[in-house]
């Protein structure tokens, strides 16, 4: 939510050297263009979203990575869209209980408050706030560069059109998505990752170990010296664990 494709500007410069990377703007607040005022942004309607851009590209065998809100489309995908959908990588992320987590609730009420952009515009001009739990502080344990800062924040300064997206999308998301999307993994025959903060705030180890239960092929890999936004704190390595997971035979769709 919130953030766009710079979140992925440290590990696909390493992967890009031998695959197709494609980091797409979703309309979840990050976004520069605004959906139909009509569009289904609802976590189903998101996960279609992707599902059409593969199709669209014509892409075929893909190894898809979900980090933070991300994850829990990422399920979804793979259990309404598999078809092509070769690998799987969930990376400290929603899961069953916790779509949204109770730590992150309060944003999606913000979302819901009169005159709530123009609060956030003003209380994000400090870099105190930027570096709060009440902003970025619980998602990356070291600073964004500040031209990234401004990219994530740019939703303080955006048209309605892309306001109104960003508050359908958060006041979309519930625990229902991610509960029904967790049995229907075990269906999910390819190979999966699911790498895993050990020093997150807002999702739990154990969950890594549920998903990787579930998932026929999948695996735990746990890091340290990372929050949520695993891209930022540790992208070397998770650079690593998606290039050995993409390079691993996956069953023909």
């Amino acid at each position: 939510m919130i953030v766009n494709g710079d979140m992925w500007r440290k590990v696909v410069p390493t992967l890009a050297r031998s695959h197709r990377c494609i980091a797409p703007d979703l309309p979840l607040g990050g976004h520069e263009e605004p959906m139909r005022a009509d569009a289904d942004l609802s976590p189903t309607g998101v996960a279609r979203i992707v599902a059409e851009l593969l199709e669209a590209l014509e892409l075929e065998d893909v190894t898809l990575v979900g980090n933070d809100t991300g994850g829990a489309f990422a399920q979804i995908v793979a259990t309404e869209h598999p078809a092509r959908i070769g690998r799987l990588a969930l990376v400290t992320c929603d899961a069953f209980d916790n779509f949204p987590p109770p730590a992150a609730k309060p944003l999606v009420w913000f979302a819901h408050a009169p005159g709530s952009t123009r609060m956030a515009r003003v209380l994000t001009r400090s870099s105190r706030v930027r570096r709060s739990p009440l902003c970025f502080g619980w998602l990356t344990k070291r600073a964004f560069e500040p031209e990234i800062e401004e990219s994530y924040l740019a939703i303080t300064r955006s048209r309605p059109g892309i306001l109104r997206d960003a508050r359908k999308a958060l006041r979309g998301l519930h625990k229902r998505h991610t509960l029904a999307a967790a049995p229907k993994l075990a269906g999910f025959e390819g190979p999966a990752l699911v790498a895993w903060s050990t020093e997150d705030h807002f999702f739990p180890v154990e969950h890594a170990h549920r998903l990787a239960r579930l998932l026929p092929r999948g695996r735990v890999e746990l890091l340290d010296d990372c929050y949520t936004f695993v891209a930022e704190d540790r992208p070397d390595r998770l650079a690593e664990l998606v290039g050995e997971l993409a390079a691993t035979s996956a069953p023909r769709a």
